[in-house]
């Protein structure tokens, strides 16, 4: 057999942006072989899987059905069922760990057997756009059969905590080394890129890097945008559920589209200001953006809206805007604080990245999967205790039946004497 299966379902692919589940996954890797299954994609040809090794120990697999509904829909359980067990077989694999990213998935966990199930809530999903109807429904059936949460910030544990007795806060952190300047190469192909990208832009640049959709208060760019002509702010990342034609478009306004996150720090060099424009709204309030960290340890100012989860866990190293007025004067006070200022915010910034490590949460995040298994396998120990009491209480009670029926049935007579 081969190594234990850490077997993933996600709402969001692989290779879309490089975030939490790729940081968290990559290094438990070094314990379980993952296999992050995504959401099917359509195919009009017969159902198959198609296998990426995005590296060691780790398989991305994607499936393509016929069914027409979309993502972990109820309908397309059988179906991804037959190929995942298929899968399993033919590869030797034996699932350990089932670990959510969305509550979509239960029904399939449940239908391949999970024997210890991990849910990393790491967002409001049934908040966003386009959220299936019955994510929260499905979510509460989650708590019931869940052995560990994970949540991504301080609001979603305090909104989760009394759900489950196994809760834990566990906040996105940092590759400190990935974001550092003085680890750039800047001429790396990425960072040759960047250049080319941004390299003819004049100072100062203020820049945003992440998805870009719902959660960004596209106004407020364009206010900043406005607020001084020759401010030059770049927006890069992949546009995703609303309409690249709503981008407000400004000769200093710059969409980059999808970035690779190897080019993400020789960017994020490039400028000035560190921007976090986030809408407040439904799909914002319990967000912990992994950004800030990632901005912090690339060791620039950054200026953020009034996120609950920036406040409690960065307000003292993030100038925080509560309206948009107010975040243009946070960009201006930062462009234009002397030594003394920049010094000490260097040195907030630099004491509150020091604190972080993937690496470090990757650890505590096994300890707690651990913890979990070790409860999965007694509850299952348990079971089957109860299972087998249970079928030898039955047979006694057969025996005991019979032998009561023998001890007072009437003797068989035949005619002609007695047998």
């Amino acid at each position: 057999m081969n190594a234990p299966v850490l077997l993933v379902f996600s709402h969001l692919r692989w290779d879309f942006v490089f975030q939490r589940p790729q940081h968290l996954l990559t290094r438990l890797a070094e314990r379980w072989h993952v296999l992050f299954v995504e959401e099917p994609m359509p195919c009009s040809g017969p159902a198959h899987l198609q296998l990426t090794r995005v590296a060691p120990r780790i398989d991305v697999l994607v499936p393509y059905s016929p069914v027409k509904a979309a993502g972990f829909h109820d309908d397309q359980i059988a179906c991804l069922q037959r190929m995942l067990r298929a899968h399993f077989r033919r590869e030797g694999l034996r699932p350990e760990v089932t670990w959510l990213y969305t509550p979509m998935a239960l029904p399939l966990a449940e239908a391949l057997g999970a024997h210890c199930l991990v849910y990393d809530c790491m967002d409001e999903l049934s908040a966003f756009m386009g959220a299936p109807l019955q994510l929260r429904q499905r979510e509460s059936a989650l708590f019931k059969r869940v052995d560990l949460v994970l949540t991504g910030g301080p609001s979603l544990y305090q909104a989760r905590r009394n759900l489950h007795p196994h809760v834990y806060c566990v906040p996105s952190s940092v590759d400190v080394q990935h974001y550092t300047p003085a680890q750039l190469d800047r001429d790396s192909e990425h960072g040759r890129a960047a250049q080319l990208l941004q390299g003819h832009l004049p100072a100062p640049r203020l820049g945003y890097f992440g998805v870009i959709d719902e959660r960004i208060d596209l106004a407020l760019v364009a206010r900043l945008a406005d607020a001084h002509a020759h401010w030059q702010i770049v927006m890069a990342g992949p546009v995703a559920k609303i309409d690249p034609a709503s981008l407000p478009q400004r000769a200093n306004l710059h969409w980059l589209g999808k970035q690779p996150y190897a080019r993400l720090p020789h960017l994020l060099a490039g400028w000035d200001v560190a921007l976090m424009p986030f809408a407040l709204n439904e799909a914002t309030r319990h967000i912990s953006p992994t950004k800030t960290l990632e901005y912090l340890a690339g060791e620039k100012p950054v200026v953020s809206t009034a996120i609950a989860d920036v406040i409690g866990l960065y307000g003292h190293a993030v100038e925080v805007a509560v309206d948009g007025g107010d975040f243009v004067h946070a960009c201006e006070r930062v462009l234009a604080e002397n030594e003394e200022a920049r010094c000490r915010r260097m040195h907030d910034t630099l004491a509150t990245v020091a604190l972080q490590s993937w690496d470090h949460s990757a650890r505590c995040v096994l300890e707690l999967v651990v913890a979990a298994l070790a409860r999965a396998d007694r509850r299952e120990n348990e079971q089957a205790a109860a299972r087998l009491a249970a079928a030898t209480a039955a047979s006694d009670a057969a025996v005991a039946t019979a032998a009561s029926d023998a001890a007072t049935a009437t003797p068989l007579v035949a005619a002609g004497g007695a047998r």
